[in-house]
């Protein structure tokens, strides 16, 4: 198997700005450029040096040497920390019609590709062990998409909402992109060019070239997450309801199988509640900075957490996010939890309006001008009558907790433990294969 090309999309705009830094080639027109450029969205085409496209494709003469730069893209859509930054990639550059707008498309090798994922995803400063560990995931997790693109291709049966009169069961994964392979933002993985990276992450990359993890002769859909919370999720409970043996049930310590049965209620609360031991159970500004970039260190809880709303708030909150007026918020009632304690049901009772939702992310999407840390919360309401006048969620951990748990793996990789040991704690039978 050669190094394949990955097509990942980076900005969706009417208008897209690019300097090219070196020399490009025009597949359309066959002209080599640099300096600055402006494509904009007309008539369903692309407008592009006073011409009209369907689509646009520029190469680098020199893949070593040369970049482009987009500008004003996008980062952290929809979470509380999202801004705008120029970026520099290397690769082609590949412009599409999506939407009603302007697609751009990087197109690059994988490895090339993940010295920026690794770089973006976490600080360059990791140590070697965790740069290794967050490679193999993130090339695993790659290819698998790449994998399932194809195959979402083959069937129009697959379906990611469920919607009846009183329940909406929705997730978000791959069959959000079909003109590019990933995105570049936290929907899929970060990736945020050139700017970031160094020498130490090009050489885990380089150490772990074409390593992936496979369970039984396939490749691992490998996720992760920031902070798993004391204990990991099992896949069906985020995404489709397809079970992956290795990405299951474990606590984030050295005693993997001591974990309680946290879909029972009485005993998720308990567990939210309090401040059990865990790998990712750290104030270790050191360790932190390993995993943390500079907009994420903007977190200062996420083990445990906590957040109030008062109702005007919450009922107004839940009205945008939605699109449903439930009137005033009369309850917050958890209906099913995953292994994690993680909510993958909520019914929210309101004044006009009573729905059950799910899953993780539609909770924490609801619940949040951005994303709530995590689904992982119990509630606590305020106020004498009947109408609550404030509603408290304590909860626990950051992200969907499947897979690795960089915070945890950055705990595990300051104690001393490998790369390879790293990655079989949190992707229990899998093993590591070098596909090229």
């Amino acid at each position: 198997m050669k190094e394949p090309i990955v097509n990942v999309g980076i900005m969706f705009e009417e208008v897209i700005n690019f300097e090219f830094h070196g020399e490009y080639c025009c597949e359309s027109t066959g002209a080599t450029l640099t300096g600055l450029h402006t494509a904009s969205f007309k008539e369903g085409k692309i407008l592009y040096d006073n011409q009209l496209f369907d689509v646009l494709v520029f190469e680098p003469t020199n893949y070593n040497t040369d970049c482009v730069e987009l500008k004003d893209v996008v980062i952290g859509i929809n979470f509380h920390w999202e801004r705008k930054e120029n970026q520099q990639f290397k690769g082609g550059l590949k412009l599409i019609v999506e939407n009603g707008k302007l697609t751009a498309i990087n197109q690059i090798g994988v490895e090339s590709y993940l010295t920026s994922v690794i770089s973006s995803e976490m600080s360059a400063t990791s140590s070697p062990e965790l740069l290794r560990a967050h490679a193999v995931i993130s090339r695993s997790w790659l290819l698998a998409q790449i994998e399932k693109n194809k195959s979402l291709e083959e069937t129009s049966l697959y379906q990611s909402t469920f919607r009846t009169d009183d329940e909406l069961i929705k997730w978000y994964d791959r069959e959000d992109h079909t003109l590019f392979d990933v995105c570049a933002d936290d929907h899929c993985q970060r990736y945020q060019g050139i700017i970031r990276q160094n020498d130490a992450v090009a050489l885990a990359i380089e150490a772990t070239r074409g390593l992936i993890l496979e369970y039984d002769g396939k490749i691992c859909d490998a996720r992760f997450s920031k902070s798993c919370g004391g204990v990991t999720e099992k896949f069906e409970n985020c995404w489709e309801p397809v079970a992956h043996d290795y990405l299951t049930v474990l606590r984030d310590t050295p005693e993997e199988n001591d974990f309680e049965d946290l879909t029972d209620e009485a005993t998720a609360e308990k567990w939210i509640r309090t401040d059990p031991p865990a790998f990712c159970n750290t104030h270790d500004k050191e360790v932190l900075s390993q995993v943390l970039n500079d907009y994420d260190q903007e977190t200062t809880d996420f083990y445990r957490w906590k957040v109030t709303y008062a109702q005007q708030e919450l009922s107004a909150l839940i009205t945008k996010r939605s699109g449903i007026d439930f009137g005033e918020i009369i309850d917050l009632i958890p209906v099913e939890r995953g292994t994690s304690g993680r909510l993958i049901k909520l019914k929210i009772v309101g004044t006009k309006r009573t729905m059950t939702i799910g899953k993780e992310l539609e909770i924490r999407k609801y619940l949040s001008t951005s994303h709530l840390y995590s689904s992982a919360f119990v509630v606590d309401k305020s106020g004498n009558g009947s109408v609550p006048e404030s509603f408290t969620l304590t909860g626990a951990g950051w992200g969907h907790g499947v897979g690795l748990c960089q915070i945890g793996a950055a705990v595990m990789s300051s104690k001393g433990y490998p790369y390879d040991k790293i990655l079989l704690h949190y992707f229990k039978g899998a093993d590591l294969v070098k596909r090229y």
